[in-house]
């Protein structure tokens, strides 16, 4: 009887962690970091739902894209974009018979966990101006004082003109601040739990403390920055009421270890599938199937409004590609094309962090820098609140993965009664399509500054072009 050679039998039968680095030639190496310089730059680009979208539009010209709504026909091989209200974008690569064959999608979202002004924000107490926030996600509410932060987002005054603003992330800008207790005073606080140890109406930020010359004013420090707003923005108090205005992280995305294997930075939930999706679209040999690469809102928190994932614009938005391609474009129509359609939900996962192994299953953990991580479920306990992808179609993208030598692992969001959530994909599955959840795994995963790997980034980038190729 031959002799057994285990090893050869261990590599063909065992499912092992694959090292993504180790099976990188020193060529693919270099495209690996090459790809985060502009991963990096999206990012500083990026930190509102409303800069994403509006730098997705300017990569997306520069490739080729037109605006669909200047589109009177559209053709196989056309390239367009679709934008919803200024924070959900669409890429489109006209496929053929669309209404026959049904479309690749790749969803992810560009919403991240941050601190929303209030309606009525600023206020002044104790020789002090500050603004009042309502955080957005879910976010540990500790990590956010004392930290540098930058004021982003939109006002639209009473006249109806539209001002943007940005503070905070030049050198030269102010930065703004949540104050914490000093130890010494901090006794109390220091005997409560972490989500006591700081309340949502204490994340109030710190903004000023200069007041007008005359003593006469009840709230001068008030008044001196709303004299501010008004000189250089034009801004009224009452016109906070029509504002989109966040408080993110003041900090670049930055390379992150001795050997740069890693990359820091804000708000990577989930832009990093975001863009990894949008280059892979950018990127993709043209096939018979339309290519789609959609980014949403309101992720975070539901996926909920009319920039959300469970709104009706996807529908509209197929319907008008079938309307410019000649084909038919009733609803009854779109929804059969959903039906011929299949979906990966671009979202990130937890990845296994040593520190803390008494929440994971190891053995169903995705690791940094072991590739994309597929996960056939998300979910909480029970498997609630989530879609569960078919073995039919596990297969077969396990198939492209392999063919197309993306190093892919399996993941999930922890131990089954620790917690868990959910993605976008159980919104797409209820347009009855296959769908998968396929992403990267991040360690500080909703905190001010997240970290993932360059090469899962790379691969997911490689997974989701595969995808947009696949018939």
């Amino acid at each position: 009887m031959p002799k057994i050679n285990y090893q050869q039998l261990e590599k063909k039968l065992v499912n092992a962690k694959r090292n993504a680095w180790d099976e990188a030639t020193d060529k693919e190496k270099k495209e690996i970091m090459t790809f985060a310089e502009g991963y990096k730059d999206y990012l500083n680009s990026a930190k509102t739902e409303r800069e994403a979208v509006t730098c997705g539009i300017e990569l997306a010209q520069a490739n080729g894209f037109k605006n669909l709504e200047s589109c009177e026909n559209l053709q196989t091989g056309d390239k367009v974009y679709a934008v919803n209200r200024g924070k959900s974008l669409v890429f489109i690569v006209i496929g053929k018979n669309l209404a026959v064959a049904g479309f690749n999608l790749v969803m992810s979202h560009v919403d991240t966990p941050h601190l929303d002004l209030k309606v009525n924000p600023l206020y002044e107490d104790a020789g002090i101006a500050y603004f009042k926030t309502h955080y957005y996600g879910g976010i540990k509410k500790y990590q956010w004082p004392t930290i540098p932060l930058a004021l982003h987002g939109v006002v639209i005054l009473a006249n109806g003109k539209k001002v943007e603003i940005t503070i905070g992330e030049k050198d030269a800008d102010p930065i703004f601040m949540i104050s914490d207790l000093l130890p010494h005073l901090g006794r109390e606080q220091l005997k409560k739990t972490l989500e006591e140890g700081v309340t949502a109406e204490e994340l109030n930020i710190v903004i000023g403390s200069l007041p007008v010359a005359d003593k006469n004013i009840k709230e001068r420090i008030k008044l001196a920055i709303l004299e501010h707003l008004n000189s250089v923005y034009g801004l009224i108090e009452a016109d906070f009421a029509s504002a989109e205005l966040q408080i993110v992280a003041a900090s670049k995305a930055r390379d992150l270890g001795f050997d740069r294997s890693l990359l820091a930075a804000f708000g990577q939930d989930d832009r990093v599938c975001a863009y990894t999706s949008m280059q892979a679209i950018f990127n993709a040999k043209k096939s018979a199937r339309t290519q789609v690469c959609l980014w949403i809102d309101r992720e975070e928190i539901g996926s909920e409004g009319n920039t959300g994932a469970q709104s009706f614009w996807l529908e509209n938005v197929i319907a008008a590609v079938l309307e410019k391609t000649g084909e038919n474009a009733n609803f009854k129509d779109v929804y059969k094309v959903f039906e011929k359609s299949q979906a990966i939900s671009a979202d990130v996962t937890a990845a296994f962090d040593p520190d803390y192994k008494e929440v994971h299953d190891p053995r169903n953990a995705a690791y940094l820098g072991a590739g994309v991580a597929m996960e056939k479920h998300t979910g909480h306990r029970g498997k609630a609140m989530t879609s569960e992808a078919s073995a039919e179609y596990m297969q077969k993208l396990r198939e492209v993965l392999d063919k197309n030598k993306v190093v892919w692992q399996t993941g999930g969001l922890g131990k089954v009664d620790q917690g868990g959530g959910g993605t976008i994909a159980m919104f797409l599955a209820k347009r009855n399509l296959d769908v998968v959840d396929m992403g990267v795994g991040v360690l500080n995963m909703h905190a001010p500054m997240e970290i993932v790997s360059k090469t899962d980034t790379y691969q997911a980038y490689k997974a989701y072009q595969a995808f947009f190729e696949m018939v």
